[in-house]
């Protein structure tokens, strides 16, 4: 029996990480490059950059997304640190909306989702309407996939082994802190990170005090694909990738002393322990924007005295 929920667990996250690629890819194609030119235009102040940030991002559905296209943009010198900065912030309020759909019992429609981007997909064999056809029939993967979780977890919630698990992962919050960030930096995806936990939270695996330390590794986990994006690249790019784990990483240690007070606020949101795993994300990533915001500029000195310019070398001949 032991196989069969380890086989379920693997094909269910695998369909978690094809589906979040299928939404992520099928949306940024439907854009295109007319989203991005937006992008560029609508960020000469800092308020505009977060708004923008946060309704591209809401619509790729892909802070990775956005972060690497962000820092493509600031190699090539078609955006400022300071202005690729306020659009940072707003990519990670808006790539909360995809944890916060997943809150909500849309497994019960994964079916209907996969029926109807097949349809779509076979009415418009390509185009935007085929884009629009993959990024639904890649929400219904997904939503089956956290059908198949549920149906998976719910006999392991009366194992006394994971009960004393979970009570570890509340108890030392650093250490699931750091497997979360594991977990994420290897699906590339902090939404899938979080969508695991709201299944088990559904099937009451978890509880939100062992839940808050997985909120906060997923969101410096995430941090690692600009990261890769910026190697080799340009200094600016470098810098993008900088800010952005800064701004995780400073924000989890600013919360991590006021963890007991941070889950309190939360557990008022709702009685939901799910519902309450995707607000715990959203106001985290919101109150990251509120803290930064202000401070916007003395932050992009700081990246850049943190990753200054190299100066060129020059080679002496004999």
């Amino acid at each position: 029996m032991t196989t069969v929920y380890i086989l379920s667990f693997f094909g269910g996250v695998m369909l978690i990480l094809y589906g979040m690629r299928l939404v992520g890819d099928g949306l940024q194609r439907a854009a295109g490059a007319r989203l991005r030119s937006f992008l560029i235009s609508a960020t000469n102040n800092r308020f505009k950059s977060i708004g923008v940030g946060a309704l591209v991002t809401a619509l790729l559905q892909s802070s990775s997304a956005m972060t690497v296209m962000l820092v493509g943009f600031a190699g090539a010198g078609l955006l400022g640190l300071a202005e690729t900065i306020g659009v940072i912030l707003g990519a990670d309020i808006g790539t909360t909306l995809t944890v916060q759909i997943i809150a909500f019992r849309v497994y019960d429609y994964a079916i209907a989702f996969i029926g109807l981007g097949i349809l779509i997909r076979f009415v418009s064999k390509r185009g935007v309407g085929a884009e629009i056809g993959q990024a639904v029939l890649g929400f219904g993967f997904v939503f089956f996939a956290l059908k198949i979780l549920i149906t998976t977890f719910q006999p392991i919630a009366q194992d006394p082994l994971w009960t004393s698990t979970v009570l570890a992962l509340s108890r030392d919050p650093v250490a699931g802190i750091i497997i979360a960030a594991l977990l994420t930096a290897l699906f590339q995806s902090s939404a899938a990170t979080l969508g695991l936990a709201i299944t088990a939270a559904h099937s009451g695996l978890l509880s939100l005090d062992a839940a808050m330390p997985i909120v906060l590794g997923a969101n410096i986990g995430t941090c690692v694909s600009a990261i890769i994006s910026s190697v080799g690249g340009p200094v600016n790019a470098k810098r993008v990738a900088l800010a952005h784990v800064l701004f995780k990483v400073i924000g989890v240690l600013a919360v991590i002393p006021f963890l007991g007070v941070f889950t309190g606020v939360v557990g008022l949101s709702t009685a939901n322990v799910a519902r309450q795993i995707a607000n715990a994300h959203t106001l985290f990533n919101i109150a990251i924007a509120v803290l930064f915001l202000p401070f916007i500029t003395p932050f992009t000195r700081l990246v850049k005295v943190l990753m200054p310019e190299r100066e060129p070398t020059t080679r002496f001949g004999p």
